[in-house]
């Protein structure tokens, strides 16, 4: 082995960013961040010459030397390089657009900035392709030079980079475990397979490998339809055209035909499509609100083309089930039966002979295992005992082991669970922040979605405060921040504090902190099993959560400045979302430990609990006088309801659908503050009056808030409301080939 030292010397800082030339890798906050080789040098271009216009001729030419190449190709590779650099369409604070002129960087630019140099043993193959690249050798050339022949071309620069680091496997160039290889060594060649903009989700590959189908929003953002494009490359086709929401394509054995989810405001639904586009033709309807306990999939087809599957339920009081729908003539059988304390059975896929089924079973809305089931019928057999987040799976082409997405340690990955039972592996080819992974039923193909999303609290302050009706705000700005998760804000009573939900210690925890986000303070350290929903006490002393440390959803509270949880229930059922009543003496919550869903309530300091709603119930807040309870009937669904304290008739108050938002919520005198997507990048406030029934618009934003979480918290002086947001939004789709 021979010795080189690795100088991330060579390279441009900017901002929070360091491009270290070195190794062709872009860091934030020293965290390494994947970018595809042609942004990294579309990037290089126009760092070096900062500050200076860059014509687009220029830029085609140097990208593209020997190649024809149309502008469109240019605008794909800006799109997705701002998106890496989490540019919003209104903000360019790196990259300025001139109109029929070109581009600008206009960040401040360091070079060879403080950056550690380290030393690793590599082969002496390796130590010669390293030691032979020089810097020079390995800049851009300038705008004179005729093409980049001299220098290693793009094709092979970047398959010895990425050699380079899989022989040195030093976690400072963690990036590239982006790269490595699959625990098989017939696997390599892992590629970014799309970076347009905005977000590329459920990745389908054809039976042969050569297509993939997946969802996106289309260069402007619109609403999800289903796309499909070659796998060597070449211009997506946009298969579907609607104004609802279409999801999950899954390929007939054929290849011929696409199944897919759509999710419409009147109604969802299976469809069948051609491939290449058409007529469609709905197969069934389904059961529609199932958006908000999970990153899951709905359907898939058997190998043998005779049955699709397809997670459904005929009322909100029971869990999902799988059921088999025939193709042709809509024929439908319950395949599962789930027990009905949990949320039900979704993300299905057939194994490759088409004899079992593998399928998530959601216990909570957070925690769930894979189980098996003979698609002959016969009882659901459980195979992991995670007590995760797991999302969504696929077989291996051999039929012998699952790949699957679990939030295990907080950030989304797959793993690997042998059929046979044993130990789970981590599948480290996919990288971090990673789901719905998904191979070609000739299995020479594998591909998964990478995500982008950063959830970060923002704040607004409200112009009016005694009069509802004129209530308007200014632009809202970021409060609590941080290159992971924040979450589920909720105001202490004195607003001095911050009760927030973050997973920048690896798992989901309560955190508090100062008005202004400094002074961040973990609270809770459960490691793994995910704590959610804070809500202060009227005297701030105490935060009243949910956690699962043991699979099983119950209610614990902690002290505001630290100590260990207590836990307030101990019943087998599902335990979430508790909030305080206001005089403090007890905490109302959902379970459904009486057969449905519906609100419930204890003394403060435990007890037994008495039933409140008897027609549904979710999520609740008490009035400021305490002599109303305002709740929302079913989860998921964006309807507000009302109960006397006390006990009595429940009325409903209004509907403020689309149901993605149903948790975004809060309480004023006189009404509620609420959201609504206007877009998939647009959020509306908006604030009904109880009196004059009338929906006011507060503010918009230009970011999508996240659904299922918890959302809107209006400050005790109703100068303020804190809320969640998307700051930072895309999923690209990446591939990996068999015996490349």
């Amino acid at each position: 082995m021979a010795v080189i030292s690795v100088r991330k010397k060579t390279g441009y800082g900017f901002d929070s960013y360091w491009m270290d030339l070195d190794i062709f890798c872009l860091f934030r906050n020293g965290e390494p961040v994947p970018l595809p080789p042609k942004e990294f040098e579309l990037l290089q271009i126009l760092v070096e010459q900062r500050g200076q216009i860059v014509t687009r001729e220029e830029l085609i030419s140097r990208l593209w030397p020997d190649t024809i190449v149309e502008e469109a190709n240019l605008n794909v590779h800006i799109s997705a390089l701002r998106k890496v650099l989490g540019e919003s369409p209104n903000s360019h604070k790196y990259i300025q657009t001139l109109p029929r002129r070109g581009y600008r960087f206009v960040a401040e630019v360091h070079e060879n900035g403080e950056q550690e140099s380290a030393s690793f043993a590599v082969s002496p193959l390796i130590a010669q392709v390293v030691s032979t690249e020089t810097p020079e050798s390995r800049a851009l050339p300038p705008a004179s030079s005729v093409s980049l022949q001299k220098r290693w071309p793009a094709r092979l620069k970047w398959p010895l980079a990425i050699l380079a680091v899989g022989l040195i496997g030093v976690p400072a160039l963690r990036y590239f475990n982006f790269f490595s290889p699959a625990p098989s060594e017939s696997w390599s060649n892992v590629i970014p397979l799309t970076t347009y903009p905005g977000p590329e989700s459920f990745p389908a590959l054809s039976p042969d490998g050569s297509h993939i189908a997946f969802t996106w929003e289309g260069e402007k953002d619109e609403n999800p339809d289903i796309y499909v494009r070659l796998v060597e490359g070449g211009n997506p086709v946009r298969v579907t055209d609607s104004p609802a929401e279409d999801l999950n394509p899954v390929w007939s054995p054929d290849g011929q035909t696409l199944a897919f989810y759509r999710h419409a405001p009147e109604t969802d639904g299976l469809y069948l499509v051609s491939a290449l586009g058409g007529a469609e033709r709905k197969l069934t309807t389904v059961y529609a609100n199932r958006f908000n306990f999970g990153q899951h999939t709905w359907l898939d087809w058997a190998p043998d083309g005779k049955w699709l599957v397809v997670t459904d339920k005929s009322s909100s009081q029971e869990p999902f089930s799988l059921y088999l729908l025939g193709p042709e003539l809509g024929e439908k059988r319950q395949l599962t039966t789930p027990p009905g304390s949990v949320i039900g059975d979704c993300s299905p896929a057939f194994s490759p002979d088409g004899k079992t089924l593998a399928f998530v079973r959601v216990i909570s809305a957070s925690v769930g295992d894979v189980y098996l089931v003979p698609t002959s019928g016969g009882e659901a057999t459980r195979l992991t005992l995670d007590n995760q987040c797991i999302n969504d799976l696929a077989w291996t082409p051999d039929g012998r082991q699952i790949i699957f997405s679990s939030r295990r340690g907080g950030i989304n990955r797959l793993w690997e669970a042998p059929i046979s039972g044993g130990a789970l592996q981590r599948f480290s080819a996919a990288g971090n922040q990673v789901r719905k992974p998904n191979f070609s039923q000739n299995g020479k193909a594998m591909a998964w979605m990478q995500s982008t999303d950063n959830i970060d609290i923002w704040r607004v302050e409200l112009k009016a405060k005694a009069s509802p009706a004129a209530i308007s705000a200014n632009d809202p700005t970021p409060v609590i921040a941080s290159t992971l998760t924040d979450s589920s804000p909720a105001y202490a009573p004195d607003g001095k504090r911050i009760a927030f939900v973050s997973n920048r210690s690896g798992s989901n925890e309560i955190w508090v902190s100062q008005r202004d986000g400094s002074a961040s303070l973990q609270l809770t350290s459960f490691q793994g099993p995910q704590a959610g929903s804070p809500r202060w006490a009227p005297d701030g002393k105490s935060i009243v959560f949910d956690s699962r440390p043991d699979g099983n959803a119950d209610i614990f509270t902690i002290n505001s400045e630290g100590g260990q949880p207590q836990r307030l229930t101990t019943e087998s059922s599902e335990d979430i979302v508790p909030t305080w009543s206001r005089d403090g003496q007890y905490i109302y919550f959902n379970s459904n430990r009486g057969g449905s869903s519906q609100i419930w309530k204890m003394p403060a300091i435990g007890g037994a609990a008495t039933q409140v709603t008897r027609n549904g119930g979710f999520e609740c807040a008490e009035s400021a006088d305490g002599q109303w309870l305002y709740y929302t009937r079913e989860r998921g669904v964006a309807s507000i309801w009302r109960i006397p304290a006390a006990g009595g008739e429940e009325t409903s108050v209004f509907d403020y659908r689309p149901n993605g938002y149903s948790r975004m919520w809060a309480l004023r005198n006189g009404g509620v503050y609420f959201a609504r997507g206007e877009s998939s990048v647009r959020t509306t406030i908006y604030f009904f009056n109880f009196s004059t029934r009338q929906e006011l618009p507060v503010f918009m934003t230009q970011h999508p808030l996240p659904i299922g979480n918890a959302g809107l918290t209006l400050s005790p002086d109703e100068r303020f409301l804190m809320f969640p947001v998307i700051a930072q939004r895309g999923s690209d789709l990446m591939l990996m080939k068999r015996g490349l």
